[in-house]
């Protein structure tokens, strides 16, 4: 079900020192519920750019943008509804942190929404228990005696609390050490599976393979690229015009001696355990 469409959108910023040329070309997309879309592209591409028209941060010189029908820049909408569905994280969201505790952090912006104090504790639990964090544990403690990890995850928690339809993280990868980027990504699967559209802008092409079902790419502020990650991954000559490196997993299995048909098309870790147990199943190991 499409829930946001952008149709011919293109922007450029003002002011001086600004570049005369357009960070947006032309950009028509739509992005629907229930889905995992990466927005990928070299730095400079638009990417930032392009999901801060998302919630009417920014205002495109042309083109329109539409959430659920509705033109999001017609006089009669209302774009606190807008930014109450579509949660934006921004990247190190931890920075944003200033509560005394977390449980107050995360439950700054459902108080601001007006809710009963039953509700807002209803959220803020719900919000940490779907991060791994636990309440009786976390829910006193102060955001800034937490891991980087651990301030992450409050973070996303905060906006996870206003139950928004659609989360937008900006390289939420940035800054994380693997075990981190690992429990992020099982984050990403309970957000999705419990019912939430995720878009990722990110420079991790290995993150992209394992959590995204959808790749946007950008180049000069174009949309060159809108498909399955393993259309984009097996394509390099595409790849390199986007400037962009495949999956690791994809050289490391490339150098595999005598196996390279078993793992064509192979490009995340979750690709290569189902084709090891059907290459195990088939007796062919």
């Amino acid at each position: 079900m499409e829930f946001l469409h952008l149709k011919g959108v293109s922007y450029k910023y003002s002011g001086i020192g600004a570049s005369p040329q357009p960070v947006l070309r032309d950009i028509t997309l739509s992005l629907g519920q229930n889905e995992c879309v990466a927005i990928v592209g070299h730095s400079g591409s638009g990417k930032t750019t392009l999901i801060q028209h998302f919630t009417g941060l920014l205002k495109p010189i042309s083109g329109q943008i539409f959430f659920n029908d509705a033109n999001i820049w017609a006089k009669s909408f209302r774009k606190s509804l807008l930014r109450r569905k579509i949660g934006l994280v921004f990247q190190f969201p931890e920075t944003q942190l200033f509560e005394e505790t977390v449980g107050k952090d995360i439950a700054f912006g459902p108080r601001n929404l007006g809710l009963a104090e039953d509700d807002i504790a209803q959220r803020v639990e719900s919000a940490m228990l779907a991060l791994e964090l636990d309440p009786h544990r976390f829910r006193d403690r102060s955001p800034f005696h937490l891991s980087e990890g651990e301030k992450r995850r409050v973070a996303i928690a905060g906006v996870l609390a206003m139950q928004p339809d659609m989360i937008v993280f900006d390289e939420p990868t940035a800054g994380l050490d693997p075990k981190s980027v690992g429990r992020f990504i099982a984050t990403v699967r309970r957000l999705i599976d419990g019912g939430k559209a995720v878009v990722l802008v990110t420079h991790n092409m290995d993150f992209v393979a394992e959590v995204a079902d959808r790749v946007i790419a950008l180049r000069a502020g174009q949309l060159v690229f809108d498909g399955h990650p393993g259309d984009l991954f097996t394509n390099r000559e595409r790849l390199r015009d986007i400037g962009l490196e495949r999956p690791a997993i994809m050289d490391a299995l490339e150098s595999t001696s005598g196996r390279g048909d078993s793992w064509q098309g192979v490009y995340s870790f979750r690709e290569f355990e189902s084709r090891v147990k059907k290459i195990a199943h088939s007796g062919d190991l």
